[in-house]
């Protein structure tokens, strides 16, 4: 009974020494010598060695941080283990610790403070407070896990803890691989393998009810972008599966941040994949509807180069609002361009300079799309060549040249500088054949002649609107005669132009008085002057002053 009083009296001695703040004489006997490198004079120290003792998997060492005197001294090191781990998982799921806002010095706040608090977790509607406590060892202030703290860690761990703790081997939570126990491990492939597979699933379940239903319409464009689902549809699904899944494996504060922003930019990923899908398959709909109407032919290329023009844009806007959504949520690179663009005042006026030139590119091409000053298959002159517009993109224009020869042209030179567009308007276009004839051409037989070849080798050819020649120049040795001709096109009337010189050339070959001819006159020569009158010539002339 002596013996029983005594260490009743003891025991309560210490506990007075503990809720009084007073010194004690060693701490948690059981687990041994303390590490020399464990640190635990603060309130910040002692909750980052815990953190990165458990997430390291070293249980024995974060035992050091706990209170552990309610237990035996031999069962410290198997309990305090244990307990680490537990409390570990219960952090990770429930409570994020930032350690930056604990105290760092070993008063505490307020000074002579005995308790830090963590937070708070609910338990069977409670609220189960997680706190640090402070003892003085050798005159040395010790901040460690408080006792009621750590006795209520099995609890927590019963209602927070991982699902297959009674059901697995011990093999799968006695030891950790690079901050994981092997049970995390298995669940991290089986998560994967499963939520890829069940994404696939419901994909392809998905996209069969919904082109069923398309089908019920008379429209083609539903069943297109159901279609157009079909891959980008998929990674929500999978970045949804895996987020519910490793919220299971209570995953480490950094593996869970990485497992969240995978989800994350995978659904970024694909929306804009969609959306670029989307704005091809409306373009190519809305292209084949103007197509299959009996719509004027300029209505349907002027269209065709609005959409063009606009999906780029379009397409511009997605790849660059995806990159910058999937920017955001790194926070190194969120401040490092903004301290770049704060603090670098040449890179930021040479990147705005540059920026400047980009957008002026882009609000051209918009512009070009608006006001239309040439579209996809118009015929232009542009820098003396001839060719048809082939393609329109945001920066520059390709010409296609009559010899099937491409020139690429900036997008700025059809607003900044003048050119000739020969569909602009009507397609109908005149042009000209120019001869040089003899004065003593017969006019009218010429326009005879024209007449003869628009009525037969050029009939199919010649639009029948204009026919004109006229005597267009005089020159000092021949007349310039101009055959005015017109077409359908600026095709045709190429060709037009071509059959009409070559024709006229033939038939002024049969009159070879009317082509060009250089004339010259003679006259008799005159007697040379005879003698006496070069002396009346001399004699006749005035004399010379002097």
């Amino acid at each position: 009974m002596k013996r029983h009083a005594s260490r009743v009296l003891v025991a309560l001695l210490l506990l007075g020494c503990v809720l009084g703040g007073l010194p004690v004489l060693a701490l948690n006997n059981g687990l041994g010598q303390v590490p020399q490198d464990l640190d635990r004079t603060s309130p910040r120290a002692t909750a980052q060695g815990f953190l990165d003792a458990v997430h390291r998997g070293e249980y024995a060492r974060a035992a050091h941080y706990l209170y552990l005197d309610h237990l035996p001294a031999a069962e410290q090191p198997a309990q305090g283990a244990q307990l680490a781990r537990k409390l570990k998982f219960v952090l990770d799921r429930e409570l994020s610790v930032d350690t930056s806002a604990l105290p760092k010095t070993p008063e505490g706040e307020p000074p002579n403070s005995r308790f830090a608090s963590l937070g708070a977790i609910p338990l069977k509607g409670e609220s189960v407070p997680i706190r640090l406590q402070r003892f003085t060892v050798d005159g040395t202030p010790i901040w460690v896990v408080a006792e009621s703290t750590v006795k209520m860690v099995d609890p927590l761990f019963e209602e927070y803890g991982p699902l297959l703790t009674e059901t697995l081997p011990a093999v799968f939570f006695d030891r950790t691989v690079l901050g994981l126990e092997p049970w995390q491990w298995l669940g991290l492939v089986v998560t994967l393998l499963s939520a890829w597979i069940l994404s696939y699933l419901l994909e392809k379940l998905l996209l069969a009810a919904a082109l069923r239903v398309a089908r019920w319409t008379r429209i083609t464009w539903d069943d297109q972008i159901v279609s157009a689902g079909r891959g980008p549809l998929r990674l929500p699904f999978f970045a949804i599966l895996l987020a519910l899944g490793t919220s299971f494996l209570l995953l480490p504060p950094k593996l869970k941040l990485l497992s969240d922003r995978v989800s994350y930019s995978l659904t970024i990923v694909a929306v804009a994949w969609f959306i670029l899908r989307f704005l091809r398959v409306s373009e190519a709909y809305v292209q084949s509807r103007v197509t299959s109407e009996s719509s004027p032919h300029r209505r349907a290329r002027s269209l065709r180069t609005q959409l063009a023009v606009l999906r780029a844009v379009f397409e511009v806007a997605t790849y660059v609002i995806a990159a910058a959504l999937l920017l955001m949520q790194f926070e190194v690179v969120r401040n490092v361009g903004v301290s770049l663009l704060a603090s670098a005042g040449i890179a930021g006026l040479a990147i705005g300079l540059a920026a400047q030139k980009s957008l002026s590119s882009l609000l051209a091409g918009i512009q070009l799309s608006i006001t239309q000053p040439v579209s996809i298959g118009d015929n232009v002159l542009v820098e003396g060549e001839f060719g048809t517009v082939e393609e329109i993109t945001l920066t520059y224009v390709v010409l296609r040249i009559w010899d099937q020869r491409r020139m690429v042209i900036p997008i700025t030179q059809f607003l900044d500088k003048p050119f000739q567009n020969w569909s602009k308007g009507s397609p109908e276009i005149m042009g000209t054949v120019i001869l040089q004839v003899d004065y003593m051409a017969d006019i009218d037989a010429l326009r005879a002649e024209l007449d003869r070849i628009l009525a037969n080798e050029g009939k199919a050819l010649w639009d029948g609107r204009v026919k004109t020649l006229v005597v267009f120049d005089v020159m000092d040795k021949t007349l310039t005669v101009r055959a005015l001709v017109s077409a359908a096109n600026s095709s045709k009337l190429g060709d037009l132009r071509f059959l009409v010189r070559e024709r006229l050339v033939v038939f002024l070959r049969s009159k070879p008085q009317w082509l060009p001819m250089v004339r010259s006159e003679s006259r008799p020569a005159q007697p040379p002057p005879s003698r006496d009158d070069q002396e009346e010539a001399t004699q006749g002339a005035p004399e010379p002053r002097s």
